[in-house]
């Protein structure tokens, strides 16, 4: 039986999106998928539509790989505005009430230490975690408040940067699943003023460099050059894209010669020699060490298929 046609190119690896405000997640991986004419996509970790910056887009068998994005920390620049509590904790939300702004700089300081550190949170109802099948923001914009468990989070370094009337800038790098609007929400409430996030902008996601990244303006201007001179989309548009492993560049790297890669392929785990003791490893093939798949050390100390990646063929 011969494979269905796949609509789009085969392409395949990690293009960092700046993300532009105003545009949902899910809306800038569409205009990205189009502009690549690939066949699969999937961005990690959303950006809400008020906010900018990285946003890491998994085109063809990046997708197997995105979720060990999900797993990374993240850095933001983030501005709260002070004296206005939302119901979303945004600008984008209606505001619930106003309070005069009196605190102090030690105050402000102690508020701030208090997020420091490994902490709990107990996540925005305007948030994609489901409850009962359904995710919260659907309960939320029906007025339906339903109960989220407290999560632990790591916020590794928060700066104050400016304080200027009723605006507070800081940056902060933080754990998976830290929502930065639930910080403001909670730091205007110890301080007794209320805040909500004015500008939010995620600055990097795990360790992709931040000069990679592209904006929707280029990557269209780039794709209306190449139909226009009539230079293959591979050539002017794949070579922004980082390696389809690149998701999974904190786990160590096993290589295989090609036989034996060829019975890891087939999914049955195989014997190398200096391998981790445990856990996922990224596991490449031959001299050429070209990215095949992930794999976990078993109890027997083989390398087991776990994801891999599928070679098609014209």
């Amino acid at each position: 039986m011969s494979r269905p046609r796949r609509r789009g190119r085969d392409v395949h690896g990690v293009l960092l999106l700046d993300k532009p405000g105003g545009l949902s997640s899910n809306d800038a991986l569409q205009k990205v998928k189009r502009l690549y004419n690939a066949n699969r996509a999937g961005h990690t970790g959303a950006l809400d539509p008020l906010a900018t910056g990285m946003l890491p887009i998994c085109l063809g068998e990046a997708t197997k790989f995105s979720q060990y994005l999900l797993d990374s920390d993240k850095r933001y620049r983030v501005i709260a505005r002070l004296g206005q509590r939302t119901d979303t904790s945004d600008a984008d939300g209606n505001i619930v009430e106003e309070r005069p702004v009196t605190f102090s700089a030690q105050e402000l300081e102690s508020a701030l230490e208090s997020f420091r550190g490994e902490t709990q949170q107990v996540p925005t109802m305007f948030s994609a975690l489901k409850y009962q099948g359904k995710p919260l923001y659907e309960y939320a914009r029906q007025g339906i408040v339903v109960p989220r468990e407290a999560r632990p989070i790591t916020v590794y370094e928060l700066l104050f940067i400016r304080h200027e009337g009723l605006e507070l800038e800081l940056e902060v790098h933080c754990s998976k699943g830290t929502y930065i609007r639930t910080i403001i929400d909670d730091l205007g409430e110890k301080l007794g003023c209320g805040a909500h996030v004015s500008y939010l902008r995620r600055l990097a996601v795990s360790k992709y460099p931040v000069e990679r990244m592209v904006t929707l303006e280029q990557l269209t201007a780039l794709r209306a050059q190449a139909d226009e001179e009539g230079v293959d989309l591979s050539v002017v548009l794949d070579p922004l894209l980082m390696p389809m492993d690149s998701p999974a560049s904190d786990f160590p790297v096993v290589n295989i010669p090609p036989v034996t890669a060829g019975y890891f392929k087939n999914g049955q785990p195989v014997r190398v020699a200096d391998v981790p003791l445990h856990g996922l490893v990224r596991v490449t093939e031959g001299d050429e060490q070209k990215f095949i798949g992930m794999g976990e050390i078993d109890d027997e100390g083989r390398v087991a298929p776990r994801r891999l990646v599928v070679e098609y063929h014209d």
